[in-house]
């Protein structure tokens, strides 16, 4: 990752002009990006959950839209329709708004559930099937899902096997008042996203998700993940806990996050620090949990507590990095 360490210092600079006080949600859903992985950001209305999206692709060069989730929304809305035309006497397939690189699905627990359906093979196999063809979507493809956790009128929950596509469940939050003021000034003849420009292009991006699996784990932090992932199906409180996929996407989550912070190889704190993102909204509750008011954010605090972390760990370069 040594020649992509200024690429990623560019992009993380320049999201950091538009997205402001939040250096560690830009870094991880940076290092979502680069792991492949899709985003669901969760959080009230107006923190700027779109205006990251939007930053990050156009600093990374790559194609983006914007999909409004109605309930009126149908799924040829997203993924296409084939039109018939009356020159050639044949259908042709005109392609949604899904053939894109970057996509930013608003408000997606709007949409109804055969709607929110057609994402999931864009998200799980990178194509989307219309009238029994498959369509090969452009690479990199990455879905950011947004939705508002205190409306629940007109709303549709997403269901747990789309929920285990997200790699990871962000949330932006409030900036601090120094930040808010900052902003209201640098807003005050228009927006900083209308100056932003690409700091790299799609083809690097690539190459960049291809050498994060090249990131050096030690066989003790992968022991680690996997007592982690296992710890949430054993326990008393719940009733679903982490899958395989989890597992997985904990693993390269882990080793993008070591990438942006300049390193090749990965340490404990970064499982630490992603265990919440990419496992808590994959963790279902049983009744009686839920009854005494115990949340998936406490049962992933008490594991994280509870799985030793290994020490003394060497890097593939020899330093030490122990916790």
């Amino acid at each position: 990752m040594g020649e992509f360490r200024q690429a990623i210092k560019d992009i993380i600079a320049n999201i950091n002009t538009v997205i402001l006080d939040k250096g560690s949600v830009v870094q991880t859903a940076l290092g979502a990006f680069l792991a492949g992985g899709h985003v669901l950001l969760e959080d009230v209305p107006g923190v700027a959950k779109t205006m990251l999206v939007r930053a990050l692709a156009i600093s990374s060069g790559c194609s983006f839209v914007r999909i409004q989730c109605t309930p009126d929304l149908l799924p040829s809305d997203v993924s296409g329709v084939s039109i018939f035309n009356q020159k050639t006497r044949e259908f042709e397939f005109r392609r949604g708004p899904v053939f894109s690189q970057v996509i930013v699905a608003d408000e997606i627990n709007r949409a109804t559930p055969r709607t929110q359906s057609a994402l999931l093979e864009a998200m799980a196999e990178g194509q989307v099937s219309v009238d029994g063809k498959t369509y090969k979507l452009q690479q990199p493809f990455l879905v950011f899902a947004t939705q508002n956790p205190v409306e629940h009128e007109g709303t549709f929950p997403l269901p747990e096997a789309q929920l285990d596509r997200f790699m990871m469940r962000l949330s932006v939050g409030y900036p601090s008042m120094v930040a808010e003021g900052d902003l209201l000034e640098r807003t005050r003849v228009k927006h900083p996203i209308d100056s932003l420009e690409a700091v790299t292009d799609a083809s690097t991006i690539m190459r960049m998700q291809a050498s994060i699996r090249e990131i050096f784990v030690h066989n003790k932090i992968r022991d680690y993940v996997l007592r982690l992932v296992n710890r949430t199906r054993d326990s008393t409180h719940l009733t679903l806990g982490a899958s395989p996929r989890a597992s997985m996407a904990l693993f390269r989550a882990a080793q993008a996050l070591a990438a942006v912070q300049g390193r090749s190889y990965v340490i404990p704190d970064d499982v630490k620090r992603l265990a919440h993102p990419v496992l808590e909204h994959r963790l279902i509750l049983n009744p009686e949990s839920r009854l005494r008011r115990v949340t998936t954010h406490s049962v992933l605090r008490d594991i994280i507590e509870e799985v030793a972390v290994p020490a003394g760990i060497l890097s593939h370069k020899g330093r030490s990095d122990a916790v």
